[in-house]
């Protein structure tokens, strides 16, 4: 039951951080962060709080996956 739980906690992330978007996109480190911060320096335009570091999973799998998890 307690692994069960964890896997459901990552499925439903609020926030995805680095190591999240290297394995979502295949992509190295440094291109994950240079991803990352595109996304929050847009969001940041628009208004909303950003967290160094994160990405909102929300806004990442609406932009990358049309809203669906991949």
């Amino acid at each position: 039951i307690k692994r069960r739980r964890i896997e459901i906690m990552e499925i439903e992330k609020s926030y995805y951080d680095v190591y999240d978007v290297i394995k979502l996109l295949g992509v190295s480190k440094s291109k994950a962060y240079a991803v990352m911060r595109e996304m929050n320096d847009y969001l940041e335009e628009q208004g909303y709080l950003v967290i160094s570091g994160k990405v909102p999973a929300r806004y990442f799998n609406e932009k990358w996956y049309g809203g669906t998890h991949a």
